[in-house]
């Protein structure tokens, strides 16, 4: 059976079950739940839990398993160039905390629906923004532990009809109430190591304007506007890692919102920066946390 090691384990997160568990369960105490419904969808950082730990705990918070059967993680490609989306050729996950199951039959699924890559195990193991959704998705789920899959899906650098097709290609599977989709991105990365270093509001301190920036995308994000959100990132080029992933979501939305009635909402519960900048010489990385619900 193929297995796609825990390979971040002991460097972006702890290798210790018992220490991984007692960390994410402090951060989730400490995050509130949402007063509407459970969570159908979230966006949630993917970097060291160090930086983002506290900042996931809030999305991850609004998830009440009891209907979850599946869930969808939609991760940026970090490190291969991919033009398209792809899917794990894996079974199972490994997690500090127990192994989460792939959905291999809705992996075959979406082959025969849409155009998707096989991941190589070496890119899928290389790939931090999908591993790092996954002791969360273990935390959050252990009341289900083995009752649920996931299906794991690496988002390539799409352009605007390709984030409109898979999105009309997922949203059958988000109306579905039995499916959680997670999706995986942070924010701004700036400075000279990410070679952005935009200002966009001049007179304020530079993680200020960072900040304002952010806050800018995350309006067109909440206001479910795949298109606001598209030129957003062409006028400003906003280095949003997970912009794909966030789009395909949106276009899922919006297919969604076409075919019928339904109350829908996101919502961005909790915003910070890995450091707060206030010289060209510095850097950071924003990471936000969001929930989608849809009644």
């Amino acid at each position: 059976m193929s297995v796609r090691r825990a390979s971040h384990a002991g460097s972006w997160y702890s290798s210790s079950e018992r220490m991984l568990s007692e960390e994410l369960d402090a951060w989730l105490s400490n995050a509130e739940s949402s007063k509407h419904a459970p969570a159908r969808a979230i966006i949630a950082p993917h970097a060291g839990y160090s930086y983002c730990g506290a900042c996931g705990a809030h999305a991850y918070k609004q998830i009440d398993p009891t209907n979850i059967k599946r869930v969808f993680i939609l991760g940026p490609s970090h490190h291969v160039h991919l033009p398209g989306c792809a899917i794990t050729r894996c079974k199972i996950y490994e997690t500090p905390l127990y192994n989460l199951i792939v959905d291999t039959q809705v992996c075959e699924e979406l082959c025969k629906d849409g155009p998707f890559d096989v991941m190589k195990t070496q890119t899928d193991e290389e790939e931090h923004s999908i591993e790092m959704q996954l002791p969360y998705i273990a935390k959050a789920m252990q009341s289900k532990q083995g009752q649920f899959t996931i299906v794991p899906i690496l988002v390539g650098s799409l352009v605007g009809e390709g984030e409109q097709m898979y999105g009309r290609l997922f949203s059958k599977y988000l109306a579905d109430p039995e499916n959680l989709f997670v999706i995986s991105s942070d924010f701004c990365h700036w400075g000279q190591r990410f070679n952005y270093k935009y200002i966009y509001e001049p007179s304020y301190q530079i993680h200020q304007s960072i900040e304002s920036l952010d806050k800018m995308g995350m309006q067109y994000i909440e206001n479910l506007d795949p298109v606001g959100f598209r030129n957003y990132l062409k006028k400003h080029g906003n280095t949003i890692c997970g912009r794909h992933p966030i789009a395909v979501l949106l276009n899922a939305i919006q297919t969604l919102k076409t075919k019928n009635g339904r109350t829908m909402s996101l919502k961005f519960l909790n915003y910070s920066q890995s450091n707060q900048c206030k010289s060209m010489r510095e850097s950071s990385v924003s990471y936000a946390s969001a929930s989608f619900t849809m009644s």
